[in-house]
């Protein structure tokens, strides 16, 4: 397990030190610079060494229970990349972002092809040869449709699972706002025009 610290002031820092620092199987790495979500993954799975790689945030709004589910696709060689869906899960609480999910999710599949329930998902377990292979532009929460408008791209195989979820609210220090709604649809639209263009070219 890699554990990224991205320059954390909320004590975080102090208590991966006291409580993890020497624990086998566990790398822990303390940015010097806050740079966002994207940059800590970056460096995560450049250090990575196992087959496949989960992404896990750590305020523990998706449950590392789930990770069998994730992977067990991938084992069996019916996937290469697996989305853990919150929206396929009936528990699911609906909320306001449910809604702005919903919207990415459709604008991604009509862009894209693919029939995914729930892009913006957190759990995303993928083999490490197609992640490491994959050039990540983006810096901050930019990063989800970035990958999956990538791996769409390259027709790798998607498969859903149903997942558990506990959303924060802003008062237990969520930070997504509305301005990364509109970074997300400018991220699919993007890199779709630029599929769209280089088949162009391919054509002419």
């Amino acid at each position: 397990m890699i554990i990224i610290d991205d320059n954390s002031s909320d004590g975080t820092k102090e208590i991966l030190k006291n409580e993890y620092e020497g624990k086998d199987n566990i790398k822990l790495i303390y940015k010097e610079k806050n740079e966002g979500k994207t940059s800590a993954i970056k460096i995560g799975v450049k250090e990575a060494e196992g087959e496949i790689i989960i992404i896990q945030d750590a305020d523990l709004e998706y449950e590392p229970e789930d990770y069998l589910k994730l992977i067990k696709p991938i084992i069996e060689d019916r996937a290469d990349v697996v989305y853990g869906s919150r929206f396929l899960n009936k528990k699911y609480k609906f909320s306001l972002w449910y809604f702005a999910n919903k919207f990415l999710t459709h604008l991604t599949n009509l862009l894209t092809g693919l029939r995914l329930t729930d892009m913006e998902t957190c759990y995303k377990a993928i083999r490490s040869d197609i992640i490491k292979n994959i050039e990540i532009e983006s810096k901050g929460f930019e990063f989800e449709p970035e990958i999956t408008l990538k791996i769409a791209r390259n027709k790798y195989i998607i498969k859903e699972v149903p997942i558990f979820y506990r959303g924060r609210q802003y008062s237990e220090g969520k930070k997504i706002g509305w301005k990364d709604g509109f970074g997300a649809i400018y991220t699919i639209v993007k890199y779709s025009t630029m599929d769209s263009l280089k088949d162009l070219r391919r054509k002419l």
